[in-house]
């Protein structure tokens, strides 16, 4: 008799549609994950603020309150464990707004079990590497003034953006999609009235810069 071998952690499924959460579980089983699935958003809360999982699948529609709902009670961006949204084509503007409230990325429906596999692997892994080495940035000391605040998220992809790292590195280090790096990107140079990626540097290094006078 093989013994099973240990749980890679738990993932928390959020989806109304049972063909879905079916599907999941099973995806992410044979993966190694322990699988809890939820119909509604209420289900969820009052396990995850108790529980933390390795990861969490929040469909945006589901009864009741939103998927953004439920990730704004989450509190997104401070909660101690990536956050997916599960969106369908037509909600690419919706899931933008997900990532701004501090999802980690969205999956588009239809998904593959092997990608979808892979890209939580990635963003599990990243997620405990950044909480293990746990050092602050020198760009999430950073203020910029007169600008409108960086979110966390934000921070640490500008850091990555500085440090020479291009969108698919920054990616893989922190468990996002290119794509989803791009958005930030381009909301960081929004907030900072930056006109290029050389002026964007220019920026965090004259305030680096003042930091240190």
């Amino acid at each position: 008799m093989t013994e099973k071998a240990p749980s890679r952690g738990e993932i928390f499924v959020v989806d109304d549609d049972p063909a879905v959460r079916e599907t999941l579980s099973m995806v992410l089983s044979a993966a190694g994950y322990q699988v809890i699935c939820f119909a509604d958003g209420a289900a969820l809360l009052a396990i995850a603020r108790t529980r933390t999982p390795a990861c969490i699948l929040l469909d945006v529609h589901i009864p009741g309150k939103s998927g953004l709902d439920i990730l704004k009670e989450l509190h997104g961006e401070d909660y101690p464990a990536p956050i997916f949204m599960i969106s369908g084509q037509g909600d690419i503007a919706m899931a933008v707004s997900a990532i701004k409230s501090g999802a980690l990325d969205f999956i588009e429906k239809p998904f593959r079990g092997s990608e979808l596999v892979a890209r939580l692997d990635e963003a599990i892994e990243a997620y405990a590497r950044r909480q293990a080495q746990n050092a602050p940035s020198r760009i999430a000391a950073l203020h910029f003034p007169g600008r409108e605040p960086l979110t966390r998220r934000e921070r640490e992809v500008l850091e990555q953006f500085t440090a020479g790292a291009s969108n698919k590195e920054a990616g893989r280090h922190l468990g996002i999609s290119p794509r989803t790096i791009e958005d930030h990107r381009a909301n960081i140079m929004k907030k900072l009235g930056a006109r290029n990626a050389a002026d964007l540097v220019r920026i965090v290094m004259t305030t680096q810069r003042q930091g240190q006078i």
